[in-house]
Order: C-alpha cells, then structure tokens, then sequence
C-alpha cells in the first residue's frame, strides 16, 4: 500500500506542474489542464477523506463540495464541457475529440474511487492521463494510434483487476462501504447523504427528509412490505433460503430509514447485506442501465452520450479474455457467491420524463461489436448460472415515488403505499377467475383504442390435464410489488400482429409511438417516432429494446389488473412517470427477450390453487436442451398498453368460443366486475 501511495503521490505531483507548463499546443492544452484541474481536486478530495475532515465538515461545506465535484456535467455547463462529446470534438477534431471526452468520463469515475478510498484506481487513471498527455506533446499523423493503443492496452492489462472488484463488490458482505454509512450515520442529519460521493439533488435532501418525518413504527412497517416479499418469493418458489447468507439491496440515495430498517429485517432471516455502487467504468457498465445504489443522475444526457463508451476499445481479444477472466473470478469466489440470495431492489419513480437527444458525435458500436457483445452477454451469462445457479436465487422489487414528482409527493408517496399493500387474497380470487378462462383457450386476441393501432394474436400452450395444470400464473404481491397480474410465456409460432404504444418508458428512456410488429413470436419490424429520420428511430429501439440484435422473441404475455394503480397515475397525472413495474399492472403488458421463468425452466412451479404452471418454455428457450447459446437473449424488457388505450382482450377457445375478458377498457369477464370500481369512484 505505502508504494502504491508513492506512486499516486508522484503522479499527481506530476500532474500539477502541467498547469504551469506550455508542452502541449492548443487547443488541447485547455483540454489536459481542465483535466488536470479535476485530477488535482480529486486529490484534494482524497486527503479530506482520509484525515475524516469531510465528516466534520457543515451541511453548506458539503453541498458546495458536491456541486463543484458534479459542476461541468450539469445540463447547465454541460454544452461547453469536454464530457460533452459534441463539445469536445467541435474543439479538438472528431477522432481526437471522442477519444479524449470519453478519457474525461472514465477520470471522472475517480469520484467513487476517492470516496470508497480505492487507491489503486485512483493511481492507474492518474498514470493513464499522463501516459496521454505525452503523446500531445507532439500532435503528428500517428498521434491518435498511439492514444487508442495506450487506451486499448489499459483496459485489457486492468480488466482482470476492475472485473475482479466489481465481483467482490457483488458478493462479499466484507466490502460494506455503503453498509457501513447506512447503519453507524444519524439519519436525520442530512450531511450522511455527501458520504456516498453520489450526485445529491432536491431528490434525496427531501426524500430523506420526508423519511425522516416518519415514526419508526410506519418505517418498519414499508420496509417489512419489501422484506416479506422477498421471504414469501423463497416459499413459493420452494426453494430453501437457509442455505443463503447474503441479500444484495439495490436503492437510490436518500431511501436509507428504510433501508436500514429492511437490513434489520434480512439479518433477522439469517442475511447480510451486500450494497454496491452503480458501475463508473466503461468496463463494468452496462450501457445507460444503472446495477445497484445510485442517485438522481446530474445529467442522464450524459449518461445516454457516454452508454457505448467501451466501443473505443472493444474487440474478439478483448471480450475473450473478459470472458475468461470471468470464469477464473467466479471459480476463485463460488463460495461466497452461492451464498447470496439475489437482489432485493427499491425503485424510484417521478423524475422529469427524459427523451435523449440523439448525437452523431458519441460513441457507437460497429455491426461487428454488437454481435460480438450479443455473444459475450449470452456466454457471460451462461457461466455465471454455472457458478451461481438461478433457479436457486429469487428477488423482490418495490417501488416509491421521489420528490421531483411535484407538489403532491407525499399524497402520492402515501397512494404508493396504499397501491403495494392492496389485499391479496382478493386478488388471487379475482386473478383466479381470468386464469380459469384464459385456460380454456386456444389463442388470446388484444385490440387497441382510442388511437391504439395494437391488433395482436397471442397463441397459448395447450394444456392435457385442467384438473392439475395451468398456463398462467397468478402474480400476487411477493417478488413482484405490487399485486396485480396473470402471466404466461406464450407460444411463438401463431403469435402474430402488431403491438403499439402511443408512449412508454422503458428502462428510463421516453419512447413515442413504439410499434414492434411479429410474426410467429419474432419480432420481425420496429420503429417509433422520437426523432425525424426513421434511421434514428430504428437505431433507438434496436440499441436500447432489442440490445443490438436482429430480432427477440415474446417472452411473457401477461394482463395487468391494478385498476387501483392505474387511476393513481390518473388522479395524479402522473401515469407517464410510473416505473415498469407498476405500470404493467396497468394493462395488458408484453416482454421481449427471455421468459419470466428464465434458466429455471425446469424447476416446478405452482399457483395458489396446486396447479402446476406449465408453460415455463417456449420455442427458444426449449433449445437449451441442445444448444443453450440459441436458447436466452439476457434481456426482458416489458411494454404496457394502458387501460385506455385498450379494446379488447378476448379468448379464443379451440373450438372457435369467444370469451371477452376486457372490452373498451373495463373487466366484463364474471368474477372480474370489482377490479372496476376504481374506474367509477370520482
């Protein structure tokens, strides 16, 4: 450790006599000092951390010290700052602008690494920036080989370090960084919130406020809610949680009272927290997608700018030794990784809807790295449920609304908790009924409305005894919260038609008009209409939908029956606002890619009634039986049409019977009228 400080020590001595130097030419010298700026503030960041002085310091320190961390990448500055790619390239030219604004964003990771006192990466990033700024010093023809090459070789001589970091980071309970500012902070002071080194915005001050305001009796009670589903998630799946040791929590900055409250809670079920950051390095992420704690992003254009900042450096070498290095961490920490349970996850919902802005001038994968990563997700996977089997993991997700959502957040914050506590045995009673007759069919017919041009065929798994099987489950409140859905992996082949809708957010990302047309189960079109060339529009549902493949199939047909939810986002206004899983308890919903039963397709599972659920497969994921590389996508992505945008849901029977469950957005199925009284209560 002493030579590793050395080293850090001398890079960054280095590094602030670059500002007094005039070695570099512009315009890239206001590039490197800019940098340097940020380096050296970092640094500074580093000495507070270490002497504790940023745990003395008064909540005003604190909040001007998060600002200046964050300050160049706000919307506000950030048209003129070098993370822009746009920005950067305008300045320094295409390839050398790109090259350097992603350089910018991986440094900027060096926030997490000062916080989480992670030296050695503090040190490597430290010596990468010099190692390119050398090669400025004298621009020439060969100048950007040399900078792709030195990064090239950072990432590959580094992955096995970064990868084997982010592994411990996922399973061993003795990497407690946030653990530890969780349990030993006062919670109602809220300098805790600066600890992190995450973005703090109104977001998290209000939401730990509000949290703050609340008893502990009503703290335990929404963490026991998350807690409890997480529990009953393990009995129904049968699967024995004595055997586990750990629980991954995955939450944004500010929910801590109830985090705390759910640790106490999991210890009590024999399991230790495991709480990790979200990625910072090109190396770990995964896209825009934000795995584990988090903020409110400062910026998610930036975020979406830098999503495929690893296709600088992306090739078959690298991905393959990414691959075997991932073997090697999970052969060296299956002990410690067989323990853990699976991720118990707190959503957010009610941020200001975010439609990217799309920039020729970030970073894009060739056709050659889009297959070439499809493959790598699909290996990767299939190694670590090797390692870590799914079928003996569960989860449970939740969700809560944050400040941003408006002047009636805690109105809504307390309609949220009424929503994920709806009573359950009138649900399964309910559910019961849809199931009993979606069983009697052949296929299911979905017909928009009200401008909805969705017209769509669903073919089901015959079943051969009704007295013991089903084809739907009936989804109550445990891993998935709320109540309020009966699923099944349809049958491909005789899935037909078009599904549309008029908006959606997926995955935190705004889509208008999102049509994907199949046949036989596939998807075989695609388009929206978020930007004016239809080439954009494409590329936006193939990145960000597909995940750069050609095609997905429909991996789960389910009907949404949390009419109560829905006109909560009416009363409010905030429908558009509600994360995927609430709002596909909304209306009829449709995922693409793998089904709900994924690599557990043969562990048997049952509803409340004893049926056994059947229809665990379909014609892709069947194919693990003789070539598991064709059989999972690694990806799930659900699309709601809502209530009022829906015609009809009717099952058609073998024998050509018609049997309307939903009809111009209201349950007309017998055994279904109540789930339409919040439609009539003004």
């Amino acid at each position: 450790m002493e030579r590793l400080r050395e080293r850090y020590e001398l890079a960054i001595e280095r590094i602030a006599q670059i500002k007094e130097e005039n070695m570099v030419s512009e315009p890239f010298r206001d590039y490197f000092v800019k940098t340097a700026d940020f380096i050296l503030q970092i640094a500074d960041l580093d000495k507070k951390i270490q002497t504790s002085e940023t745990k003395d310091m008064s909540l005003e320190q604190l909040q001007q010290l998060n600002e200046q961390l964050y300050h160049d990448i706000l919307p506000e500055q950030y048209e003129t700052s070098y993370a822009n790619p746009t920005y950067a390239i305008s300045k320094l030219g295409r390839e050398q602008g790109q090259i350097l604004s992603f350089l910018y964003t991986e440094i900027r990771g060096m926030i997490a690494y000062a916080y989480e006192n992670r030296l050695f990466d503090l040190t490597i990033y430290s010596e990468l920036y010099l190692e390119i700024y050398s090669y400025y010093q004298e621009v020439t023809a060969e100048t950007y080989y040399h900078v792709s090459q030195a990064i090239y070789y950072f990432m590959k001589d580094y992955s096995e370090d970064m990868m084997e970091y982010r592994t411990l980071e996922q399973y061993d309970v003795k990497k407690s960084f946030a653990v530890d500012i969780i349990m030993n902070s006062d919670l109602s002071d809220p300098r805790y919130l600066y600890q992190f080194g995450e973005y703090i915005s109104e977001n998290e001050i209000k939401t730990a406020a509000y949290l703050s305001s609340l008893s502990q009796e009503k703290i335990d009670a929404l963490a026991k809610t998350y807690t409890e589903g997480f529990r009953i998630g393990f009995v129904n799946a049968r699967i024995d949680l004595t055997k586990k040791a750990s629980v991954n929590i995955r939450y944004n900055v500010g929910f801590e009272r109830i985090v705390k409250a759910a640790i106490l809670q999991f210890r009590e079920m024999g399991l230790e927290p495991i709480i990790y950051r979200a990625a910072v390095s090109s190396m770990c992420k995964r896209q825009n997608l934000k795995i584990g704690y988090c903020s409110t992003s400062p910026n998610r254009q930036y975020d979406y700018d830098h999503r495929f900042d690893d296709g600088l450096y992306l090739d078959k070498g690298l991905l393959a030794k990414k691959l075997v290095n991932s073997r090697k961490i999970y052969e060296t920490y299956q002990e410690i990784a067989c323990q853990l349970s699976g991720p118990a996850v707190i959503e957010i919902f009610g941020e200001k809807p975010f439609t990217p802005m799309h920039k020729e001038e970030a970073v894009t994968y060739t056709k050659k790295q889009q297959e070439l990563m499809v493959e790598y997700r699909r290996n990767l996977n299939l190694a670590l449920n090797e390692f870590v089997p799914m079928d003996q993991i569960s989860f449970t997700i939740i969700a809560f609304p944050v400040p941003e959502i408006g002047e009636q957040f805690e109105e809504i914050f307390h309609e949220t908790v009424k929503v994920n506590t709806l009573d359950m045995e009138e649900y399964k009673k309910i559910q019961q009924s849809l199931i009993d007759a979606l069983d009697q069919g052949e296929k299911v017919r979905i017909l928009g409305n009200n401008g909805n041009q969705t017209d769509l065929t669903v073919s089901l798994m015959p079943i051969a005894n009704p007295e013991k099987e089903t084809i739907f489950e009936n989804c109550l409140a445990d891993v998935n919260i709320p109540v309020g859905e009966v699923f099944t992996s349809p049958q491909l082949k005789g899935t037909n038609g078009v599904l549309h809708v008029s908006k959606v957010f997926l995955n935190d990302l705004e889509y208008h008009n999102l049509k994907l047309e199949f046949k036989d189960g596939m998807i075989a079109d695609y388009t929206c209409t978020n930007f004016e060339k239809e080439d954009a529009n494409r590329n936006y549902v193939k990145e960000n939908v597909l995940y750069q493949r050609e095609t997905l199939p429909m991996g789960e047909f389910a009907i949404g029956t949390n009419t109560t939810a829905y006109m909560m986002g009416k009363k409010y206004g905030i429908s558009h606002m509600l994360p995927i899983l609430i709002a596909e308890k909304t209306g009829p919903h449709f995922a693409v890619g793998d089904t709900c039963y994924s690599m557990s397709e043969d562990t048997k599972v049952y509803n409340p009634d004893g049926k056994e659920i059947i229809s665990r497969d379909n014609e892709c994921s069947i194919l693990r039986k003789t070539d598991i590389a064709k059989a999972y996508f690694n990806c799930h992505t659900d699309i709601t049409i809502p209530y009022n945008e829906l015609g009809e849901i009717t099952v058609i029977t073998k024998d050509g019977k018609e049997i309307t469950l939903i009809k111009d957005g209201r349950f007309v199925l017998d055994g279904t009228e109540a789930l339409n009284d919040p439609f009539d209560e003004k």
